[in-house]
């Protein structure tokens, strides 16, 4: 998943929350150098990465991307499922978007001394350009794609998918949605195991 969904998932916690969010840069066991609370974001989100790599639901979205973007399928699949996420936001929380989204970033500026070299970089741009809350429409994705697309030297014509988007809209959403659902029944269990380290 990506970054909106890992943020989601997080439960209440802002320190999971930061955790989360920087995990991808954090490599091998070095997140034992962080606080602990910070620790648990970090294997939580190795926990939903693991578990979506293995499900059978993301893999039918991924499937259908492949034979054009190979390996990046996986990807561009996160991306667009945090559009998903983002557009049926009332679905999943209580909180309006905007107010998720400005809360986190200024955690993150409250907490900059613990965050990821990696993080402390992006974050200027993240907030600036507002990503998280840009996911909510095909612009927003469109913008993001083409950025991934920018980082592989465009070898990965990864702003090339909201073709695929718009033409499999529908299919791609179901499939959010019900992957979704069992992505947040586990990673209810997860919370409480890590909440009882």
């Amino acid at each position: 998943m990506n970054f909106l969904a890992h943020i989601c998932l997080s439960d209440n916690n802002d320190f999971i929350k930061i955790g989360n969010f920087m995990a991808d840069g954090i490599r091998g066991n070095d997140y034992l150098n962080y606080p602990d609370e910070i620790k648990k974001g970090i294997i939580l989100h190795r926990y939903i990465d693991t578990f979506t790599d293995a499900n059978d639901i993301f893999r039918i979205s991924k499937h259908r991307l492949h034979e054009r973007y190979g390996h990046y399928s996986g990807v561009i699949v996160d991306i667009l499922y945090d559009h998903f996420l983002a557009k049926n936001w009332t679905k999943y929380s209580n909180e309006s978007l905007t107010s998720f989204v400005y809360s986190f970033y200024k955690s993150l500026e409250d907490n900059f001394e613990v965050l990821s070299p990696k993080t402390r970089r992006i974050l200027p741009i993240m907030i600036e350009q507002n990503w998280l809350e840009s996911y909510a429409t095909i612009e927003g994705i469109s913008r993001i794609l083409f950025q991934m697309d920018s980082r592989t030297k465009f070898k990965s014509k990864m702003q090339f998918a909201i073709e695929e988007l718009e033409a499999f809209y529908s299919d791609f959403e179901k499939e959010f949605t019900l992957f979704f659902e069992e992505l947040r029944n586990h990673v209810k269990d997860k919370l409480v195991e890590l909440n009882e380290i």
